[in-house]
């Protein structure tokens, strides 16, 4: 089933596309994408079965992967949280907590530096009790806006906008 996600979207806003511009012009040409693009969004901050991985985490961890954008439209997105731990990750600080602290060094490295992944920094999920199904959906997440991203920058581009 095709979703229609309401236009302007998160992709639009981000982007500064409006009526008439080239972005949205490339948008419109791809329903499906746009379509896919929102399904896989929806898949990753608010799935089905979380895993044990609540919307409230989801939402702070993809708004530190777009902090390292530094892309303020897209940042404000993804509200920070004020929850104890979640709020250090979604401020893009480091939380006392030693499951959210090895989860922030991750994904940090992960949205800045992804050459630096290898069995050692999967294994110090797992030894701070995050299952193999967690880390694969916490990897999915921090895929998604990282694509998110690049395609915000791509379509700002092409706007114009940025």
């Amino acid at each position: 089933m095709l979703l229609r996600p309401s236009r302007p979207d998160i992709v639009d806003r981000a982007a500064g596309l409006t009526d008439g511009g080239t972005g949205l012009g490339l948008r419109t040409h791809r329903p499906e994408i746009v379509s896919g693009v929102e399904a896989c969004r929806l898949s990753v901050l608010a799935p089905e079965d979380d895993l044990g991985l609540s919307r409230g985490f989801r939402a702070a961890v993809a708004r530190r992967v777009a902090l390292h954008s530094e892309h303020a439209t897209l940042i404000s997105e993804y509200p920070a949280s004020e929850e104890p731990g979640l709020r250090e990750v979604s401020h893009g600080g480091m939380p006392d907590d030693p499951r959210l602290a090895a989860v922030a060094a991750h994904v940090d490295m992960i949205s800045r530096e992804p050459a630096r992944a290898s069995r050692a920094a999967l294994q110090a999920l797992l030894d701070v009790g995050m299952s193999p199904a967690q880390i694969v959906a916490l990897s999915e997440l921090v895929a998604f806006v990282c694509f998110q991203v690049q395609v915000v920058e791509g379509l700002a581009a092409v706007n114009g906008a940025r």
